[in-house]
């Protein structure tokens, strides 16, 4: 097959690009870099450094591909709230472009990677029937990306499924961004001898799921029947930790002297989030394989290697007021 990944620099996207690479798909995927790393993409790629939210050039490069896994997204949750425009324009116009692109080129298949954000303040473990409640404009716009998507897809007879990967952590994550991924911002602070900030009192509870397990959903996703039209959560429902207890995790496993700094809260954070990972195991034969313990000491390992970074404040702040994180604003990280 032929299978096209936007956002092949980042995460998530240069994981899955391996794994197709190596069952011996053709793969092809695109990436601006805004939160991705040109050193990510496998060789083996066809790679562009276009920005999905030029039509024309996804017309381009997607045409002869048969799937399309769309994992680029400005994921800045907590970051929306202070640069809605850059994150919604991102999700929104991008999305559209590509299901737009990859709709008229024929694509058998479209595989979306949501959010956890799209439940925002249900009952937690969150279930594929919740209705969405999101919270914030990232999650609001990844709801809205899934209507577009189910939209075009039931007029034009397009085959897809929205997967939801929540917290994914393991080695390759951005590690150097003061704006998201907080076991990968704890430990390269950590390793630079500086202590973690946490927002509000740590008592906000996550669970962490590594990124080979969710590898293994992903790709199953691309063959199988019996997802399709379905939304399905990606990743463990175990070791539901506060932050913490992270903090402490990956402190032990450094044998750091942990002193949290406590900052105010981040609006609109959820304090419970957490998915269900039954719909998985029923159509996927989902199992987490990597405990979390694991997990960060593979990060641990992988940012030792890489050696830690200073933090780069790379993305603009639209609106600057008493509520926003003086973390960033003061560039505490």
């Amino acid at each position: 097959m032929r299978i096209f990944i936007s956002g092949i620099a980042g995460f998530l996207g240069s994981h899955l690009a391996e794994h197709f690479l190596a069952d011996g798909h053709e793969v092809v995927g695109c990436d601006t870099l805004i939160g991705g790393e040109l050193i990510n993409v496998p060789p083996d790629a066809e790679f562009y450094q276009y920005d999905i939210c030029r039509r024309n050039s996804m017309v381009k490069i997607t045409k002869g591909c048969d799937v399309i896994f769309h994992a680029a997204a400005t994921a800045y949750e907590g970051l929306s709230v202070f640069s809605p425009h850059l994150i919604v324009e991102n999700i929104v116009t991008g999305s559209a472009s590509l299901f737009s692109a990859a709709i008229a080129n024929g694509v058998k298949r479209i595989i979306f990677c949501s959010s956890m954000a799209r439940y925002g303040t249900n009952e937690v473990p969150f279930k594929e029937e919740y209705i969405p409640q999101p919270q914030d404009p990232y999650g609001i716009a990844k709801l809205a990306g899934e209507q577009i998507l189910r939209n075009l897809c039931d007029i034009h007879n397009v085959e897809y499924v929205i997967a939801v990967p929540h917290n994914i952590i393991g080695p390759r994550q951005k590690y150097d961004d003061p704006y998201r991924n907080v076991a990968s911002i704890m430990i390269n602070l950590m390793l630079q001898g500086r202590q973690p900030i946490i927002y509000g009192d740590g008592s906000q509870m996550r669970c962490f799921s590594f990124v080979e397990d969710d590898i293994y959903c992903l790709k199953e996703m691309v063959f199988r029947e019996n997802v399709l039209g379905e939304v399905i959560n990606i990743g463990p429902d175990e070791d539901f930790i506060t932050i913490n207890q992270l903090a402490e995790t990956i402190a032990g496993l450094l044998n750091f002297d942990l002193k949290p700094i406590y900052m105010p809260g981040r609006p609109q954070e959820v304090k419970l989030a957490t998915c269900s990972a039954d719909k998985a195991r029923r159509l996927l034969g989902y199992s987490t394989k990597t405990s979390l313990k694991d997990g960060l000491q593979q990060m641990i390992d992988f940012i030792i290697d890489q050696k830690p970074r200073r933090f780069r404040y790379h993305l603009d702040l639209e609106i600057i007021n008493e509520k926003t994180p003086k973390t960033w604003v003061n560039r505490m990280f």
